[in-house]
């Protein structure tokens, strides 16, 4: 039975418009990273094990989600710390083979909910949710281009000041990158702040990523310049993945991500057998390659 994915639930039909296809900003950073994990993950879609940073992105994200959801005075370390087992309990019964992950050779569940209580208790050093009430959060956005592209993705929180200023902020639960990989670390959001200037006329004023790994903000004020420069560069990454369909030529390309990549065993880099071509390539669907950013799990 086909279940639905997160941009089939929300996605807007785009209606009597030839679009080209769609891309996300994590499935953009796949492919910018290595065309053959793209291919794998987006094309074949090869099954991936989820792991248990992963699964702790997810839980956290859901728990900071639904911390807002309490009278500001309640959003306390020990409220967050409350919600941790239900959001965990929640998504094992939509995901129950989760569970997996645990045991054997790995964490055992309670050392696993204590370092997820770790994560959220280092935010509270970093805000103060008493004094925030975001506008929107886990936003489903999109926006089609001049060029028939349809961008989109889930934006974690948008905050609104009085005057209108925008902020779009990104949890992370991993570590801050280095001054050398903060580029790569802020495309996912100029591209989200050109999908929020495409629809709704208005230059976020500020970019904030959460870094709740090591407890650190990385800040970064947008221009259209910067956005505009964006949209090249998404149209740019959509022609290479556009080349690579035509040619058949997904190369792969080594890095230390490697160390994560869940296709080792068909990657010619790593002494894998490359595996061939799907016989029908899918047909491009806007509702059809929206992916999950921080590791958020969905069902296949």
């Amino acid at each position: 039975m086909h279940r639905q994915s997160p941009a089939e639930i929300v996605s807007t039909p785009v209606d009597g418009v030839d679009v080209l296809g769609a891309l996300s900003p994590s499935r953009a950073g796949d492919f910018m990273t290595c065309p053959l994990m793209y291919r794998y993950r987006t094309i074949d879609k090869l099954p991936e094990q989820p792991s248990v940073d992963a699964v702790r992105g997810t839980v956290v994200h859901k728990v900071l989600e639904d911390l807002f959801d309490l009278p500001p005075a309640d959003r306390t370390p020990d409220a967050a710390a409350d919600l941790l087992v239900p959001s965990w309990d929640a998504l094992l019964a939509e995901a129950p083979e989760l569970a997996e992950m645990f045991g054997g050779e790995g964490p055992d569940v309670a050392s696993w909910l204590t370092s997820c209580r770790e994560v959220l208790t280092r935010y509270f050093t970093l805000e103060d949710p008493r004094r925030l009430e975001p506008a929107e959060r886990e936003l489903y956005v999109e926006a089609l281009l001049d060029s028939k592209l349809l961008l989109r993705g889930f934006v974690d929180r948008i905050d609104v000041a009085p005057d209108g200023r925008i902020r779009v902020v990104d949890y992370k639960t991993g570590t801050a990158p280095g001054e050398a990989f903060e580029a790569k670390a802020l495309f996912q959001m100029r591209f989200y702040a050109l999908v929020i200037w495409r629809t709704r006329g208005v230059v976020p004023a500020m970019l904030q990523l959460v870094y709740l790994g090591n407890g650190e903000l990385l800040r970064y004020a947008p221009d259209e310049d910067d956005l505009l420069a964006t949209e090249r560069k998404v149209e740019a990454i959509w022609r290479a993945i556009s080349e690579c369909k035509e040619t058949g030529e997904w190369l792969p390309h080594r890095s230390r991500l490697c160390s994560w990549c869940s296709f080792k065993a068909h990657c010619p880099e790593f002494g894998g057998t490359l595996l061939p071509m799907p016989e029908r390539l899918p047909v491009p669907d806007p509702a059809g390659d929206l992916d999950t950013d921080e590791g958020v799990v969905t069902a296949p």
